[in-house]
């Protein structure tokens, strides 16, 4: 009898310290700490989620515990590498911080710290989420975190490092996962595609990609509900109707309207976008994304940049726009992100933050326009007939 349908992202977590995508810094550290037996006793991963914190502290965990171990290139078919992807090895214990975060429930921990290893040769204790630790439970573990058996591990999860005591975080080595690049989330999904036998453009996966936000759990979740609605083939238009995305082809439109101070293309956009049902709070946080990468560009060209003026696709270029009036316009689209999200008429929220990012991006600073006059006053004629009749005198 078959053992039921597994989702993706638990089908295809990492195995190895090589499947894990975008944290080579720490999967390299990790690997010459084990190599060179300097294993520290405490370690705190830190990131966004479904950037694989717990995935890592799982590998380590394998790593410490394989037969033979600790080595990094552990045997995935190893008996207890097994047991521990499934949870059930003895020695490596998974804590939720959320529901077991009281001062008992460490107390515990701490008293049970102190026996040996029953099947490795480590106790791995791996606490996701552990930000929710009450200060209570977090003063009850500080003196075994800091001197603790040498059998054992802690291995400490948070989204929140902020919230973790820094007397905790000071007996731990940090490692901070960064959000994984969308190049990376799109040359992994295509891998599972292929495997799982699914057709998928790669403008559907950009779209997931981006959907994700650096997340590689999200993206691997998204995948496995597109297949879900559509079946054996996956193009972009599923992509963005399923989640109420806007095209890139349209976000750049609508860029480009906004360099442009078109206001009646801006507002027919808008209008259709909605009519679509459309995400106007995803279509603000997309458009700020290449507003900031025109903004960008215009830093390394010198103070000018026409990538928002060349979105429109008509083949004509479009006018350059000064860093000032792209970080104004950049401003603008910020400062309206509250209304469009909390207020009660979207899209009226919406259409009123890009008329108002629109006239910010127009708006002169004072002090720039001074300076401006000043250098064509010296540069008049008026300005040179009046230093000629002083080097006269």
């Amino acid at each position: 009898m078959s053992n039921g349908y597994q989702v993706i992202a638990r089908k295809w977590r990492s195995q190895t310290f090589d499947d894990v995508v975008g944290q080579d810094h720490v999967v390299r550290t990790l690997k010459n700490a084990i190599t060179r037996n300097r294993i520290a006793h405490a370690y705190l991963f830190v990131g966004p989620r479904g950037t694989g914190k717990t995935s890592l502290a799982r590998l380590f965990a394998k790593a410490l515990n394989c037969t033979g171990g600790p080595k990094a290139d552990f045997d995935v078919n190893d008996p207890a590498c097994i047991a521990i992807a499934e949870g059930s090895h003895l020695d490596v214990i998974e804590i939720d911080g959320a529901s077991n975060n009281g001062v008992d429930q460490v107390r515990d921990l701490r008293d049970t710290v102190r026996y040996a290893p029953a099947q490795g040769k480590f106790k791995v204790y791996i606490i996701d989420e552990v930000h929710m630790l009450s200060v209570q439970a977090f003063n009850a573990l500080l003196k075994t975190l800091e001197e603790p058996p040498e059998h054992v591990k802690f291995v400490f999860a948070t989204t929140e490092p902020q919230k973790v005591l820094p007397t905790i975080v000071s007996r731990c080595q940090r490692f901070d996962l960064r959000p994984i690049p969308p190049a990376l989330i799109v040359e992994r999904l295509a891998k599972i595609a292929k495997a799982e036998k699914i057709k998928i453009t790669p403008e559907a996966l950009a779209c997931i990609a981006r959907l994700a936000d650096g997340g590689m759990r999200d993206a691997q979740s998204i995948l496995d509900q597109m297949i879900s609605f559509c079946g054996g083939e996956i193009s972009e238009p599923d992509v963005l109707d399923v989640y109420g995305l806007v095209s890139a082809e349209k976000i750049t439109a609508l860029a480009a309207a906004l360099a442009a101070g078109d206001h009646k293309k801006i507002v027919a956009i808008v209008d259709e976008c909605d009519a679509d049902g459309r995400d106007l709070v995803r279509l603000l946080t997309d458009l700020q994304v290449l507003v900031r990468a025109a903004l960008l560009d215009a830093i390394a060209q010198g103070g000018k940049s026409s990538i928002l003026g060349h979105s429109t696709g008509s083949g004509q270029g479009g006018e350059s726009m000064t860093t000032e009036q792209i970080t104004r316009m950049l401003d603008g689209l910020r400062e309206g992100e509250g209304a469009v999200k909390l207020g009660l008429a979207e899209k009226i929220n919406f259409e009123v933050t890009l008329l108002k990012a629109v006239e910010a991006s127009r708006a002169r600073a004072i002090d720039s326009l001074i300076k401006e006059l000043a250098s064509l006053a010296d540069e008049s004629p008026a300005a040179a007939g009046a230093d000629s009749e002083k080097k006269k005198d």
